[in-house]
């Protein structure tokens, strides 16, 4: 039998994405995955309510963090990576490619002194490297496409795939941002339907399509039947050709400049200047070609 973690769900509505602790119930030891730190881009205000939360319910249980755990750089939120790394001295990790995505946004950002070697994170996985949760082991699947450094964490019989998959009604994610490709999502995504039927998979985010309740389980044989866009693109050309005409008429994530340059940095957030303020860079007709949203 393959071990199965007890994993809890947390809801971030304002973003859709949702943070995962996942636990071995024996050892009471646990995992927390893409943790959010809050901020609002209209007065660039940030908070720490759902990490709390997190923090909160781990308390609750009597768990111990072993591991704080990234899937990819977030286009769409900060980690709160570095904030949890804080309160509970656990490590922090992520894929090893990450270091490609960091090479990528220093040229963007115009950073000439930034350390883009993964030194910001206490251990970079490579791929098919393993780890434990508690007595449960783990693993990791190098998972590109939505960006270069994506990975899969697969935990017992849990895999965490972000931005990969999405719930089967909701399809699949864009390979549209810098360093994405809709080839290499299919890749992935038939590397992650390959697990067994009863794994259970675990998204990074819920957009409740027609305004239905957050949903982030389902399983792998669910996916090959009922994912909108795997149940009906069955060739890699069909795939691609869908994907990367659906991502031409998506507008950019509203916080992807302002996320890059925070969760490349493994949620450190800018140092203070020397009036005590913390600046972001937002580098201008960066993203051309993207949809403009509403």
């Amino acid at each position: 039998m393959t071990p199965k973690p007890e994993v809890t769900g947390f809801y971030d509505q304002r973003t859709g994405s949702i943070q995962y602790v996942v636990a071995d119930p024996e050892t009471r030891t646990c995992v927390i995955i893409d943790p959010v730190l809050d901020y609002d881009e209209k007065s660039a205000a940030t908070a720490t309510a759902h990490a709390d939360t997190i923090l909160k319910f781990i308390t609750g249980r009597g768990y111990e963090v072993e591991w704080i755990l990234d899937t990819h750089p977030h286009a769409d939120h900060f980690t709160a990576a570095a904030y949890l790394k804080e309160k509970t001295g656990a490590p922090t990790a992520i894929g090893e490619r990450v270091i490609d995505v960091q090479k990528l946004w220093k040229g963007f950002y115009n950073w000439p002194d930034f350390r883009a070697d993964g030194s910001q994170w206490d251990k970079l996985f490579a791929n098919g490297e393993t780890f434990k949760v508690g007595n449960i082991p783990a693993s990791v699947m190098f998972s590109p496409g939505h960006t270069l450094a994506s990975i899969t964490y697969v935990i017992g019989d849990a895999a965490f795939v972000h931005d990969t998959l999405f719930m089967p009604d909701s399809g699949t994610a864009r390979a549209d941002f810098p360093g994405g490709s809709a080839t290499q999502l299919w890749k992935s995504i038939q590397d992650i339907l390959a697990l067994p039927d009863e794994t259970r998979i675990f998204t990074g985010h819920d957009y409740r399509p027609g305004g239905r309740e957050p949903l982030w389980e389902s399983t792998v044989a669910e996916q090959k039947a009922k994912n909108i866009h795997m149940s009906v693109h069955k060739t890699e050309a069909e795939f691609v050709a869908a994907r990367e005409a659906r991502d031409k008429t998506l507008p950019m994530p509203k916080l992807i400049l302002h996320a890059l340059q925070i969760n490349t940095n493994a949620g450190r957030l800018p140092a203070p200047e020397d009036n005590g303020r913390r600046y972001l860079k937002i580098p201008m007709n960066l993203l051309e070609g993207a949809a403009w949203g509403g």
